[in-house]
């Protein structure tokens, strides 16, 4: 950490949603433990049994599918570049423009706390790039890196 960075947390799932235009069912983040500006995000997604995709991956061996938690880490870097660069409800979005070396390492089941750490490794302007880890009680289950883009909506 910087001497001197910024820190905020927790943020409860209603200031998360104040920084993503992501609703339910697609709304993968449901807390900030901790945003280090600038730098890194501590985020958590409860895997609940109730979750939409558990009723066909798989029935009777429930497990969130990879691309969804790639999803997860990249609403928690949305969450980090919509925080350090004060644009809270600005109504910008964050885009995917990349997914790179994405590896899956255990699978996440219904009843987990699913832990998203994510920290910006480059950051220009609107673009910015990502390195993200999932895990489960300390075992990595995902590594990706990415990159994304902050931009007006489209219009109407």
């Amino acid at each position: 950490m910087s001497d001197g960075a910024a820190t905020l947390g927790p943020l409860d799932v209603t200031k998360v949603m104040a920084a993503l235009p992501h609703r339910y069912p697609m709304l993968l983040v449901d807390r900030v433990e901790r945003i280090t500006k600038d730098e890194s995000i501590t985020a958590i997604k409860a895997v609940s049994m109730n979750e939409e995709f558990f009723q066909g991956h798989f029935p009777g061996r429930p497990i969130m599918p990879g691309v969804l938690q790639v999803e997860a880490l990249a609403q928690a870097a949305g969450v980090l570049a919509v925080e350090s660069m004060d644009l809270a409800g600005s109504g910008k979005l964050v885009y995917f423009m990349a997914i790179e070396n994405a590896k899956f390492r255990k699978p996440v089941e219904p009843g987990c706390l699913l832990q998203l750490d994510v920290e910006i490794v480059q950051m220009r302007r609107a673009i910015c790039k990502f390195a993200g880890k999932a895990s489960v009680n300390g075992e990595t289950t995902c590594e990706v890196q990415f990159t994304a883009m902050i931009a007006d909506p489209p219009e109407a």
